[in-house]
């Protein structure tokens, strides 16, 4: 099984990536967060650094494309090229309003006509394998049958299925009824992304699906870094991670305040591996000044018993 850990936008930036890999290996590639290209041709400076070369990282990372001009994605391909990735990713995924309402993301799968266009035009001139992640639909799961036949006239390197359609976001439950509609019709490779949030849920997985090589992980895998290495998480390595990750942000914003509100979107699934962790959660989660956030998370990590599997109510 290959672990891939999901692309999450504000949560797993370059230096996320860069210090999780540190201290939780086991990660099999890490999808970066969408980088949007535009007509003007060029990378900012925040691009850039998302996108650092890709000899420089140590571990293997994707770049993930968002956008419905093909023209734009070919070239956003070439830079990723030049940088040194093997593969990009089309986001068909992202179920933010604002992105579908520009007819990306998600959004791409309301017109099938368009993205077959699309489809055609880039894998006629990419010059990397392009992977896809995709959902049901916009509204209904019974959109599926006919996105995977425009998908299946198409080389793609693998297909992540997040078997939700943009509607239900990331709530509720997962159409797992699609997912087997999908590898019985698929004529891609398959990963799975959606709702597995535990060992013991992938391994359940793993069980259901032998025939499925990947699967890729996101809010369990912010919750429980650790999830994929030997001996899992333990309060030393939360401890180091996020300390080093703590004074990373501080040098990258240029100040404490903007690295705490970073980190609070982390550390509000990480309590999930503590008992009995509301009330110092509420009070996290509260904070405005630094000093009482470092407190509050030793407080969690040194007087909190550490739970061997999450505990999660999304």
């Amino acid at each position: 099984m290959r672990y891939y850990f999901a692309p999450m936008e504000g949560l797993t930036d370059s230096i996320y990536r860069r210090l999780h890999h540190k201290y939780f290996p086991g990660v099999d590639a890490y999808y970066m967060p969408f980088l949007s290209p535009t007509v003007h041709r060029q990378l900012t400076p925040r691009e850039a650094r998302e996108l650092p070369y890709a000899d420089s990282t140590g571990f293997r990372a994707v770049p993930q494309l968002l956008t419905k001009v093909s023209e734009d994605f070919l070239w956003a391909a070439e830079q990723c090229k030049e940088r040194g990735y093997d593969e990009v990713n089309l986001n068909l995924g992202c179920p933010s309003g604002t992105v579908v309402a520009k007819g990306k993301g998600s959004g791409m799968l309301r017109d099938l006509e368009s993205l077959d266009r699309f489809l055609d035009a880039i894998f006629a001139k990419a010059v990397l394998p392009v992977s896809v992640k995709t959902r049901l639909g916009i509204a209904s799961a019974e959109e599926f049958p006919a996105i995977l036949e425009v998908l299946n006239r198409y080389p793609i390197q693998e297909l992540t299925i997040h078997p939700r359609v943009r509607t239900a976001f990331y709530k509720g439950s997962v159409h797992m009824d699609s997912f087997r509609y999908c590898l019985e019709h698929s004529k891609n490779s398959l990963c799975y992304n959606g709702n597995l949030c535990t060992r013991r849920e992938i391994e359940t997985f793993s069980r259901q699906f032998p025939q499925v090589g990947a699967v890729m992980l996101g809010r369990g895998l912010i919750a429980d870094p650790g999830m994929l290495t030997p001996g899992g998480s333990t309060v030393a390595s939360l401890e180091a991670f996020y300390d080093e990750l703590m004074d990373a942000y501080v040098r990258e914003f240029g100040g404490a305040r903007n690295a705490m509100f970073r980190l609070k979107e982390n550390w509000r699934f990480t309590v999930g591996m503590f008992d009995d962790h509301e009330k110092l959660r509420k009070r996290l989660l509260k904070t405005t000044d630094i000093g009482e956030f470092r407190s509050i998370t030793h407080e969690i990590l040194h007087t909190l018993p550490l739970r061997s599997e999450l505990q999660y109510d999304w």
